[in-house]
């Protein structure tokens, strides 16, 4: 599998494979160089901490086509030992420092110019002359996205010392989110059991169950350790479920589940041994992609439909679904895409959809007459009056709520400050992947955000540091093209994937080098071309979604009870005989048009 290279051997002298991607061989600028223009500035320096590393993030309000996205390769006899920039300088090094002393620091600036001069003259002769112009332009850009790692910043070694001495209580909490453990990710296996595609996957309270949702209308609950299934059911949705959550707080008995058939349902899994396990609590006239939890709440939720309608759902009343809002723009209806509550702030949330902007609302003051109830937008400056009529997949809020990370269909990632005053520009932009084909999702990684996360077309896992933009680890992750939903772990460094693929997977670092991002050159060239030669790419979703519905109804007729496959099920697989709600089948229905 790609992303997956060969260990070092702790020295501190880094081994760099002939054509690895994100060397210094592929920067502009060479170590050489960097390293004199280096001793030039600090002529008196000791050289402990070395060069400085020539990684570039994307500043607030820019939109530039030079922001840092991909990694490089990092230093691998620091990353492998968990130190940080206090690594011995090699003889090389100390050579260099010694002739600086005798070279004073304008003749060295010069000599690095010329160098570098040197160099660039060098590679344009061996540039060959038949490659086209587009092509060199191409490479070019990729080339400006690539930069050498950040440092690690978490040091294992004396981590591991403070535990032992007990003078670090967290040790496992900051090992989640370290950038030693995200570069070691690799799969561990697939859970299978599923006949259809794995649209969702989501951990319990606890981390002890794992919930998986498919087009073969089944929900999956896994004992994902123990690589069995616990339980299995019908859901009774009547077209592909796509998504699943365990409720907080309510002992892992409580299952709420949205679909394309516009339902919610709610799945009370003690009831699994009794003939009605489901029942309906509240209806969209068109699909429905997801489901909003409230923190801590065993008993609310949010969910948000293609018919632009915002539900609030309280299971002690005897009407669960309520309506909190309609999203509309210019009086046009806004079919819906996300949810998703604001941890810090329950009363917030913020919906994404068949636009470019990040809505805001708060439950406390929607107002139908004050532009449509809503709190604030957001949106990427260059995406408001453009024309490649950009849309959102997914948005997700920060741990603490702070941020706003938000994925468009066929374009970037953006991350918003949330407290930001109304049409605030992003922070931060991250590239390299693609998001055409499906809805596809993005989430954070790590304790404290850390990280970005998202899948891609290519059937690859991206994940990005959060501050510096840059690629620190890539992996294939589905072998039928797509990755849809990446959930971490509550508390361990381990997440779960799942795609177009009938087995939702785990991964964990314990890969035994830190990864070599072997053909992210290649693979993200290959997802800017197929981006720009679609150029009307906004309607693809539509097209491949009506194009997977075809396939599944022709595959399974009329639905008949799913049967599952290859997984051995201690739970029943039950035929859930639906109990309606009364009073939530019509209320999408009932709403003024």
């Amino acid at each position: 599998m790609s992303g997956y290279g060969s260990s070092t051997d702790g020295s501190g002298e880094h081994s760099e494979p002939e054509g690895s991607v994100g060397t210094a061989r592929g920067l502009h600028l060479s170590s050489q160089p960097q390293r004199l223009w280096w001793a030039a500035r600090h002529p008196g320096g000791s050289g402990d901490a070395g060069p400085p590393l020539l990684a570039s993030a994307e500043s607030q309000s820019t939109d530039t086509e030079s922001e840092s996205i991909v990694s490089g390769i990092p230093e691998d006899g620091a990353e492998a030992t968990g130190q940080n920039s206090d690594s011995e300088p090699t003889d090389e090094w100390e050579e260099r420092e010694q002739g600086g002393e005798e070279v004073g620091a304008e003749e060295q600036e010069v000599a690095a110019a010329e160098q570098l001069q040197g160099q660039s003259r060098e590679a344009s002769r061996r540039r060959p002359v038949s490659v086209p112009d587009e092509q060199a332009a191409l490479q070019e850009w990729v080339d400006s996205e690539t930069s050498a790692l950040p440092r690690p910043r978490w040091q294992v070694l004396r981590a591991l010392r403070d535990r032992q001495l007990g003078s670090r209580g967290r040790f496992v909490y900051e090992a989640c989110g370290a950038g030693l453990f995200v570069q070691r990710f690799r799969l561990q296996y697939g859970l299978e059991g599923h006949s259809g595609c794995v649209n969702s996957v989501h951990f319990n309270q606890r981390g002890t169950w794992l919930a998986s949702s498919s087009d073969d209308l089944t929900v999956i609950v896994w004992d994902w350790v123990r690589q069995r299934a616990v339980m299995a059911f019908n859901t009774g949705h009547r077209n592909n479920v796509f998504q699943a959550k365990f409720l907080p707080n309510c002992g892992d008995s409580t299952l709420a589940t949205c679909a394309r058939d516009g339902q919610v349902r709610i799945a009370q899994l003690p009831a699994i041994s009794l003939s009605r396990v489901s029942r309906r609590v509240a209806q969209h006239r068109g699909a429905c992609h997801k489901v909003a939890l409230e923190p801590d709440s065993p008993v609310k939720f949010l969910t948000a439909g293609e018919d632009a309608v915002v539900f609030a759902v309280d299971l002690r009343q005897d009407s669960p679904a309520s309506r909190v809002v309609v999203t509309k723009e210019n009086e046009r209806r806004v079919g819906l895409y996300a949810v998703f509550v604001n941890p810090a702030n329950t009363y917030q949330f913020a919906v994404g959809g068949r636009d470019q902007f990040v809505r805001i609302y708060d439950q406390r003051k929607i107002h139908k007459t004050h532009n449509y109830g809503v709190l604030k937008k957001f949106c990427p400056h260059h995406l408001v009056n453009c024309d490649s009529e950009s849309f959102i997949t997914c948005l997700v809020y920060s741990h603490d709520g702070t941020e706003l990370l938000v994925s468009y269909n066929d374009e970037d990632i953006y991350l918003f400050q949330s407290s930001h005053a109304d049409g605030a520009q992003y922070l931060k932009r991250y590239k390299g992947h693609r998001n055409n084909a499906t809805v596809k999702g993005v989430n954070f990684y790590g304790p404290r955000s850390e990280f970005v996360m998202s899948g891609s077309d290519c059937g690859h896992i991206f994940l990005w540091e959060k501050s510096s933009c840059q690629i620190v680890q890539f992996m294939e992750g589905d072998r039928a093209g797509n990755i849809n939903c990446l959930e971490p772990h509550p508390y361990l460094p381990v997440m779960a994937t799942s795609g177009l693929d009938h087995d939702p997977k785990i991964w964990a670092p314990t890969a035994k080098a830190t990864t070599k991002l072997i053909g992210l050159h290649d693979v993200i060239k290959k997802n800017k071309q197929d981006r720009d030669k679609d150029g009307s790419g906004h309607n693809h979703l539509f097209d491949n979604n009506m194009l997977s519905f075809l396939m599944h109804h022709f595959t399974h007729g009329n639905h008949p009870s799913p049967r599952l496959h290859r997984a051995p099920l201690e739970g029943r697989v039950l035929d859930v005989e639906s109990e309606e709600s009364s009073g939530s089948s019509d209320t999408s229905q009932q709403e003024e048009n």
